[in-house]
């Protein structure tokens, strides 16, 4: 009974064992990058991840562990895991300030916290994002303006360009809001402050007409006819009757 026992217990370990064996023990770096690239392109993203972080630390040295560091981060930014993705370009960025991929580096950052603040509700409607953080916007609109300075002439720079177009706009109608919501709480010294602020950082955004009426609203309240007789005068200028 007892040599009974002892062979169960012996059964039982050379199972543990086996099933606890790694199925990548003998993968090669190519291997473990083809697989990598294979589950990341199958949306395979916690997968991919893990071979990308096993690859570089079986293999620290060379281009497959320098690329696996970039694509981790990718991987990483659509698992939906921004601050590792993040930490994941940062550390690219500053082992290699000087690798040929380090212009889509700074753009994949600078897409990373684009998409920061969004919810599941993102996949059924697009939702203004001027309503998010401002502070995540003013992070990705620097991101993507930090790529263009340095970078001009990437492939990735027109991209850039248009998203800052884009946040610039955002950022505009953020602070219309918060100047609006002033006026609502009859805050005119404020009020005239905050669309001051718009007016001299966001023209040509697309609440420039409406900032323009409110800082009118603001002077008058506030009995600063000189001024308000000067906004006026910016409105006739530039803005057709009605218009």
């Amino acid at each position: 009974m007892r040599y009974l026992v002892y062979l169960i217990v012996v059964v039982g370990l050379v199972a543990c064992a086996k099933e606890e064996i790694d199925p990548t023990a003998d993968w090669s770096v190519e291997q473990f990058y083809t697989e990598a690239r294979s589950e990341l392109a199958r949306e395979n993203y916690l997968t991919a991840i893990e071979y990308y972080e096993t690859l570089e630390s079986r293999f620290p040295f060379g281009n497959y562990a320098i690329q696996a560091q970039i694509d981790v981060a990718y991987a990483y930014f659509k698992f939906e895991e921004p601050d590792s993705a993040i930490s994941a370009i940062d550390r690219f960025i500053k082992l290699h300030p000087r690798h040929e991929s380090v212009d889509y580096a700074y753009y994949l950052k600078g897409l990373v916290n684009f998409e920061r603040g969004g919810t599941v509700l993102d996949a059924l409607y697009e939702r203004d994002k001027s309503k998010f953080d401002r502070n995540l916007l003013l992070t990705a609109y620097n991101d993507f303006k930090l790529l263009v300075q340095r970078f001009p002439e990437s492939e990735y720079a027109d991209d850039a360009r248009q998203r800052m177009i884009y946040l610039r706009d955002q950022l505009a109608r953020s602070d219309y809001d918060v100047a609006n919501y002033y006026a609502s709480r009859d805050a005119w010294v404020a009020v005239a402050s905050r669309t001051r602020y718009i007016l001299q950082n966001y023209q040509g955004s697309s609440v420039i007409r409406k900032t323009l009426d409110l800082q009118l609203r603001a002077y008058q309240a506030l009995g600063m006819e000189d001024l308000a007789r000067d906004t006026q005068r910016i409105i006739d200028l530039n803005y057709q009757q009605g218009s």
